[in-house]
């Protein structure tokens, strides 16, 4: 009997069980990617400025525990006003781009 040599990254075997088949879980992880996308670049921002969360929140008009909701990656509740806010803060400028999918996403 022949020993197996080559190994599977563990993350590609869930992909490929659970989510690939699933067009459900492909909308899922993708707006689970965004929002953790969406909460490092605050955390980015926020740091390059040499900011605290609680600096932020003043510049804001908010709390800081805000600011530690929006830069959790689990924060599901990130809103278009609240970003334009952020970014007025920090000099930046919100862009918004629609981009084609590499692979077709259906709602189940």
């Amino acid at each position: 009997m022949k020993k197996r040599t080559s190994r599977t990254n563990a993350v590609s075997i869930i992909h490929r069980r659970y989510v690939k088949s699933s067009q459900k879980r492909l909308l899922e992880l993708e707006e689970e990617r965004l929002n953790a996308k969406v909460a490092r670049e605050i955390h980015r921002l926020r740091q390059e400025h040499q900011l605290t969360q609680a600096q932020l929140a003043k510049r804001v008009g908010t709390t800081p525990s805000v600011i530690s909701r929006l830069e959790d990656a689990d924060y599901q509740g990130h809103s278009l006003s609240m970003l334009r806010r952020i970014a007025s803060s920090l000099d930046q400028q919100v862009e918004i781009r629609f981009i084609p999918v590499k692979h077709k996403l259906q709602a189940a």
